[in-house]
């Protein structure tokens, strides 16, 4: 019986990867494509064995429902949970955006602020949020809301924590084809199609189970990787103390961590705006909450979340010290590259091939490998949950089966991968996507979820005014990933750039308007109160 389930569950990973071999075959036979052929057949094992635990995870559902696809049944034990949290954020945007951040001239180390930006967003949702969601037995960020604000509002505060996990999505993605694009010599474009949709797939089959088994072996990969691959790029820039020396050289100021205005100067307000985003704008995902909800019971909740917080803040130190061993290469000629790297974006991966053994290249590809693939499935899985569970099935079947739902939940997986994957294609800067990501939900999503949550007065009225509030602010200060003008005229402005931390002003704004708000109009829209999930038992008002 075993052999024949482990058979059963083997048979589709080995096509998959038989068609990466002829796939191989024909660049080999009909093109001059330089590809690293070890790398290559170590990605064809790599992806064949993450597929097969994505498919096998599809085993372990009890039911097949929409609660399994999910959530899991929410039977996710602590260390799996420390697991597919900490691979959920230390993911490709994580990883080459650090390195490419502490490498770039511009930015320095002092602008690394994502990686313990968002541990500390673990640490505090754990802390304050964690317990009260799983208490509630909310199946998504979106409950709340819409308890709290109605279906139409929570319609609404869906449309930006959808972009939010599609862009997050489509910035792990970029950062695994330029990684591709550089290791394997394939194209990047192709690099960033095989992946995704082998991340879809799994993920539609097996669901939670499939991101979380698959986030356990995602997780041991990395962090073997990076740790096998520091040591050796080290040994080629002539050790560490040399490379940090030439690091403070080089970058001045900038090498520091904590903010000065002498280092800063006028964007000095500006770094703490971006620090607050990163820390609060952490806390209001799907993506967050649905491995809090996936776990047994409260303090499962607290604890994985506070743990992998702590995860995250150490995975950043490997990616770091590869910027810094980035800025110590005397001459990227000299160890076989065509020149320095003409994106910061291509630092790590540039580290990886050039300053390293092939084999330790091959290890450090799967790394990375690893660390894209790890989020890829989370996000698409957290945006079809929402998509599903808070807009189609309230909408459009209320009365929708458990099993029906399921369904439905794995075509929203491939319609938003695939939506990921498009815009993907189409962006340069992994950091920049990264942190327009938490740019939306820590403006629209995070004073939502605060008074959703801890202000029993929050009503329709004073969510749709803070809402808007928060949008017009926001927005009026214009963004340059979006091509968005500059539309209101804050202070400090310099070359287009509102240097004025307007982004919290329009999250303190919102927050406020929604309080104040809520508290006048409580005549024409009463507040209601928070439900658990499947019970009419009303816990609070």
């Amino acid at each position: 019986m075993l052999n024949r389930k482990i058979l059963k569950n083997l048979r589709p990973t080995l096509y998959l990867m038989l068609a990466l071999a002829l796939a191989g075959g024909y660049l080999f036979l009909f093109t001059d494509s330089p590809v690293f052929w070890p790398g290559f057949i170590a990605m064809i094992f790599f992806y064949g064995l993450i597929f097969y635990m994505g498919t096998y995870a599809a085993t372990m559902r009890q039911s097949g429902g929409a609660d399994d696809v999910l959530l899991a049944g929410r039977n996710i034990p602590l260390w799996i949970g420390i697991f597919t949290m900490s691979a959920t954020w230390v993911g490709g945007g994580y990883i080459n955006g650090a390195a490419e951040y502490t490498y770039d001239d511009a930015y320095g180390l002092l602008w690394v602020q994502a990686p313990w930006g968002y541990g500390l967003s673990l640490i505090i949702g754990g802390l304050f949020f964690a317990r009260k969601m799983r208490r509630f037995r909310f199946k998504t960020i979106l409950d709340p809301l819409a308890q709290r604000y109605g279906k139409k509002m929570s319609v609404l505060l869906f449309l930006p924590a959808l972009l939010g996990e599609i862009f997050w999505t489509a910035a792990i993605l970029t950062a695994l084809g330029a990684t591709f694009a550089t290791i394997l010599g394939l194209d990047i474009r192709t690099a960033i199609v095989i992946s995704s949709l082998i991340a879809i797939a799994y993920t539609a089959i097996g669901g939670m189970w499939a991101v979380a088994l698959t986030d356990v072996v995602q997780l041991a990969l990395l962090i073997i990787g990076l740790l096998i691959v520091i040591p050796y790029a080290l040994h080629e820039v002539g050790g560490w103390d040399f490379a940090w020396e030439q690091y403070q050289l080089n970058m001045g100021d900038l090498a520091g961590i904590l903010p000065t205005k002498e280092a800063l100067g006028d964007y000095y307000y500006n770094w703490w705006d971006f620090a607050l985003l990163l820390i609060f704008g952490g806390i209001p995902w799907q993506v967050y909450f649905q491995r809090v909800l996936s776990s047994k019971n409260e303090n499962t909740a607290v604890r994985l979340s506070v743990m992998a917080g702590f995860v995250c803040i150490l995975a950043a130190i490997p990616p770091v010290m590869i910027g810094v061993i980035g800025q110590a290469v005397p001459s990227w000629e000299a160890v076989g590259a065509a020149g320095a790297p003409d994106n910061s974006a291509l630092i790590l991966p540039y580290v990886v091939r050039y300053l390293t053994p092939d084999f330790v290249a091959t290890i450090g590809l799967g790394a990375i490998a690893a660390a894209v693939m790890s989020s890829v499935d989370s996000s698409i899985l957290s945006a079809s949950s929402m998509t599903s569970w808070n807009v189609y099935r309230p909408i459009f079947r209320p009365n929708v089966s458990n099993e029906a739902l399921a369904k439905v939940i794995k075509r929203c997986i491939w319609i938003i991968g695939i939506a990921g994957t498009l815009l993907a294609l189409n962006i340069t800067s992994v950091y920049a996507l990264w942190f327009l990501c938490s740019d939306f939900v820590y403006v629209l999503l995070f004073p939502q979820l605060v008074t959703a949550l801890f202000y029993k007065k929050a009503n329709f009225i004073g969510s749709l005014a803070g809402f808007a509030v928060s949008f017009i602010l926001r927005f009026g200060g214009g963004d340059a990933t979006l091509g968005i003008p500059v539309l209101i005229d804050y202070p400090m402005i310099q070359d287009g750039e509102v240097l004025f931390p307007f982004r919290t002003l329009s999250m303190a704004s919102g927050l406020v308007t929604i309080i104040v708000v809520s508290w006048f109009t409580q005549k024409w829209s009463p507040s209601r109160p928070l439900k658990i999930v499947g019970d009419g038992e009303e816990l609070e008002k």
